[in-house]
C-alpha cells in the first residue's frame, strides 16, 4: 500500500510539474517577435546615351494595402469593389536618391557603375546602423525592345526588416 501511495504521488508530482513546463511553452508560442519591413528599391537605367533616368527610392509613409485591395469570390453579386482612385495610392512622402546610368555617349561606364554601388552602399549601412537588417535582395531587368535590345532598366529591391 505505501509503494502504490509513493508511486501515485511521484506520477502527480511528474504531471504537476508537466503542466508548469507546457504552461511556460504555450506562452513562448503565443509571443511572437515583431518586425517590421521597409522596402528600398533601385532603379539603374540602361538606355544608351545616357538618356534615361536611374534613382534609388523609399518610401517614408505606411499604406494599408486593404484599402485599395478588391476580393474576388467568382459571385459578382457578392463581390465588393474596391472604389479606390489611383491618386489614393500614390504616395507623396518619399526619399529620392539620383544615381547615374550605366550608359553613356561612349557606352557602359564603369565609373557610374561604381558611384552607384557607393551611394547604395551608404543607404545600406546608415540603415544597418538604425537596426534593419536585409532580409530579401530580388532584381530584374526590363527590356523595352526585346531580345538584343540595350534598353531598359535594371530594379534591385532590398527588403529590410527590424524588430519593434
Amino acid at each position: 500500500m505505501k509503494k502504490n501511495f509513493l508511486f501515485i504521488a511521484a506520477i502527480a508530482v511528474g504531471l504537476v510539474s508537466f503542466s508548469f513546463i507546457n504552461k511556460e511553452n504555450s506562452n513562448e508560442e503565443k509571443t511572437v517577435a515583431q518586425v517590421e519591413y521597409k522596402v528600398v528599391t533601385v532603379v539603374e537605367s540602361i538606355v544608351p546615351n545616357g538618356l534615361g533616368r536611374s534613382r534609388m527610392i523609399s518610401a517614408n509613409e505606411i499604406k494599408d494595402y486593404k484599402e485599395y485591395t478588391t476580393t474576388r469570390s467568382g459571385d459578382k453579386d457578392k463581390d465588393e469593389k474596391n472604389k479606390s482612385k489611383r491618386g489614393d495610392i500614390r504616395i507623396k512622402d518619399y526619399e529620392e536618391t539620383k544615381l547615374l546610368n550605366f550608359y553613356n555617349l561612349g557606352g557602359i561606364r564603369f565609373q557610374n557603375i561604381a558611384a552607384n554601388d557607393a551611394i547604395m552602399t551608404s543607404k545600406i549601412n546608415t540603415m544597418i546602423a538604425e537596426g534593419w537588417e536585409i532580409a530579401f535582395i530580388n532584381t530584374g531587368v526590363e527590356s523595352v525592345g526585346g531580345k538584343g535590345d540595350n534598353k531598359g532598366i535594371f530594379i534591385t529591391r532590398y527588403t529590410f526588416k527590424r524588430s519593434l
